[in-house]
């Protein structure tokens, strides 16, 4: 690793970023361009590469105790967004992810999910709702004083389900300017990185477990999951998993039981093919093969 002039920080740069490395340093200066692995930070005198697996945060860019400017965007013709901001610490994307984050409950057990657009719409696992009707979501707001306030939200509609990708699109009905998540991008996801989840474990509500990608592509029923140490356990089900960016990486879907560090994720370009063919998998609570839609047979010959 070139980490030589890790220690050097150059004064009176009006906009810099701030790269906080795994081995207690930290490097300041412009970020002149990013790629996969890498960081390109202008130092003045030279160019500094940093790789991304050496760098544990990227928490500010601009003026000295000036904010990173977020650039949110709506996919075209859906119902998720994207985003572009630096990366920062867990507990800093915390802060900006957690009320976002839900408990789904059903009259035999509870699971997580993440909301994706104002309006309500709610991605789950479809384990997390087989079978039922009756749901509830708990929403978790902030109140003025700083103390979390639980609200129940009664009214919610099974959009689509798809059993195979195990995923669920609920909508909390009557609902507006409900905070988001941010899909993020599966190519962009590596192997090593940090990553957390939020969700629900055993009911523990709005629970934080951070750990790291294990592997991309490791086949679980069928499924190609993202591999991950971060702790889950059941009721953590249909919750986000984060990179540091606070993108949403991943859907919690399963673990090993009787093992730790081997808990898996679906994919997000999964969950947005999923989106964009919601109407191939739209609930209809009187289709016993509801969640699929088949086409006709061809017409018999002669």
């Amino acid at each position: 690793m070139r980490l030589l002039l890790a220690l050097l920080i150059l004064p009176g740069l009006l906009r810099a970023d701030v790269f906080k490395l795994t081995d207690g340093r930290e490097v300041k200066g412009p970020l002149l361009k990013e790629t996969a692995d890498s960081y390109f930070v202008d130092l003045g005198q030279t160019v500094l590469e940093l790789p991304k697996k050496s760098v544990l945060a990227r928490e500010a860019e601009g003026a000295p105790g000036e904010a990173a400017p977020e650039k949110a965007t709506k996919a075209e013709d859906q119902i998720w967004s994207a985003i572009d901001r630096p990366e920062a610490s867990v507990k800093a994307n915390v802060e900006r992810t957690a009320a976002a984050v839900v408990m789904v409950r059903q009259p035999h057990g509870l699971g997580s999910g993440f909301i994706i657009s104002p309006d309500g719409y709610v991605i789950t696992n479809d384990h997390v709702i087989q079978g039922e009707t009756k749901i509830s979501v708990v929403l978790f707001e902030k109140g003025k004083d700083g103390t979390l306030n639980k609200r129940i939200v009664e009214k919610v509609r099974i959009v689509a389900t798809n059993a195979y990708e195990d995923l669920a699109l609920l909508k909390l009905e009557g609902e507006t300017d409900l905070p988001i998540t941010y899909l993020g991008d599966s190519d962009e996801v590596r192997a090593g990185q940090s990553c957390y989840a939020i969700g629900n474990p055993h009911g523990l509500e709005r629970t934080v477990s951070e750990g790291i990608v294990s592997t991309l592509n490791r086949v679980m029923d069928g499924r190609t999951h993202l591999q991950i140490t971060a702790a889950v356990n059941p009721g953590n089900s249909g919750g986000p998993l984060f990179n540091l960016k606070g993108e949403v990486i991943g859907v919690v879907d399963l673990k090993l039981i009787f093992s730790e560090g081997l808990n898996f994720a679906i994919p997000v370009d999964r969950v947005k093919r999923f989106l964009r063919d919601r109407d191939a998998f739209a609930y209809d609570k009187d289709n016993p093969n509801t969640g699929y839609t088949y086409l006709p047979p061809p017409p018999k010959k002669g």
